[in-house]
């Protein structure tokens, strides 16, 4: 029988605000990359997640992923967090265990907004995060953590591999190509309105990662130091590799680069966290530099307007860190896990490559299908003129950065057109 171990709950409680953290986190990184007119709007698609998605899985997702069910889907047994109590799940409270994988929720939807921002409307961005969140993210966090068939076969997904960035990228990328690029996407310079915001974020988005991984243990044990140890090192390997290749191929190191590439380790070491020894996660990270600096570098040159990269970052090295999972994998660090390619057992490899392929696929699929539904009754993008005056006043009647005189006045009882675009002329403040 189930008993509430007082130092796993504590050390579960700290895990959850961790990974709450994160998606503020997300916001800084996100938001100093886009240009100052859409950097609150770019904000605020992180920050709204943690309400409406919070709200969502609270509701019925967490039942859908976590309850007892079918292979595919879990059941309404918990629909509206009935019988989500503080009776012991493992050996935490069950309600701890709910909130704590509702942070999960929350920032794989927040990672797709990478993909879109600067001119996909935050009313149909908000309706479609609510609908992602209860038709993608709960079956395939159901499929490998909640009992379904994925786990059944035996992939290992220690963090989120599958379940977070693989579902996240495929989906921006998927949204991306359905918005279409930004009016301007190609034929001027989109310039990072503030490198500092990036390298806040990202030092904020390590520190909450080892809420992610450590936390993943569910205990405070020494499977939490092996993932703790684990997020410590792959990151550093691939700040350095990709530091490495920006000097190499360009003549300079930049920040957005080291940015970036310390959260392409975090994400690639994730799957692969509780599994593998800390040896293993310095050389997962040092290879996953490869595949996502390429990625981007090839995106660019394409008209796939991904703004932030997602699918790069998060898309390729959650298939990065997901598949070597199943190359690095041993049992001495983890028993519950398997053993990989190199220690006697390829077919988890193959494993590893289903849990990949089924899941893309599967995001791909309904992502295009809920963002084609709402785009039969609500438009999904911005127009070029609301594009052009920025995503921050139109959206939300606000200015990142007001700079006294000039800025623009938004009334209270100002209406807005169905364009977006506030229906009044903009006034010099006094």
């Amino acid at each position: 029988m189930d008993k509430i171990n007082a130092a796993d709950t504590a050390w579960m409680l700290v895990s959850t605000a961790l990974v709450l953290l994160m998606t503020p986190a997300l916001a800084f990184f996100y938001g100093g990359l886009v240009r100052n007119k859409n950097s609150l709007n770019t904000m605020m698609m992180s920050f709204v997640a943690l309400g409406v998605v919070g709200v969502t899985w609270a509701i019925a997702a967490y039942s859908l992923a976590f309850s007892d069910g079918g292979p595919l889907i879990g059941s309404l047994s918990h629909l509206g967090l009935n019988g989500v109590g503080t009776e012991a799940k493992g050996t935490i409270p069950h309600v701890l265990f709910m909130a704590y994988q509702g942070t999960f929720a929350i920032i794989t939807a927040a990672l797709i907004s990478g993909a879109v921002v600067e001119r996909m409307r935050f009313g149909p961005y908000v309706l479609f995060i609510a609908l992602w969140t209860l038709l993608v993210y709960a079956p395939v966090a159901h499929w490998v953590w909640g009992g379904g068939w994925l786990m059944s076969r035996g992939v290992l997904d220690f963090a989120g591999g599958t379940v977070v960035h693989i579902n996240a990228g495929v989906s921006a990328l998927v949204a991306a190509i359905v918005l279409g690029a930004r009016k301007d996407y190609g034929r001027q310079a989109v310039l990072p309105h503030s490198v500092p915001f990036t390298l806040l974020g990202a030092g904020l988005l390590w520190f909450g990662w080892f809420g992610f991984n450590g936390g993943s243990a569910l205990a405070a044990n020494e499977l939490a130091g092996l993932a703790f140890t684990n997020t410590f090192l792959a990151p550093m390997a691939t700040l350095v590799v990709w530091t490495l290749l920006d000097y190499f191929r360009t003549g300079r190191a930049t920040a957005v680069g080291a940015a970036t590439g310390i959260v392409v380790g975090l994400v690639a070491v994730t799957p692969a966290a509780g599994f593998v020894s800390p040896a293993a996660a310095l050389l997962l990270g040092a290879i996953a530099a490869l595949p996502s600096y390429f990625a981007i570098a090839w995106r660019s040159r394409t008209r796939i307007d991904d703004s932030l990269d997602v699918f790069a970052g998060h898309g390729i090295g959650g298939l990065t860190g997901a598949l070597l999972t199943g190359v690095l994998a041993q049992k001495i660090w983890n028993p519950a896990g398997n053993n990989g390619l190199l220690f006697g057992n390829p077919a988890q490899l193959g494993v590893q490559a289903l849990g990949c392929l089924s899941s893309a696929l599967y995001a791909a699929i309904m992502t295009f299908a809920i963002l084609k539904a709402l785009g039969l009754i609500i438009s999904l993008r911005a127009v070029g003129r609301v594009e052009g005056v920025g995503m921050d006043v139109t959206q939300h009647g606000e200015e990142a950065y007001a700079s006294g005189e000039g800025s623009i006045l938004v009334p209270p009882e100002a209406t807005f057109a169905p364009e977006g675009l506030p229906a009044f002329s903009p006034q010099v403040a006094s």
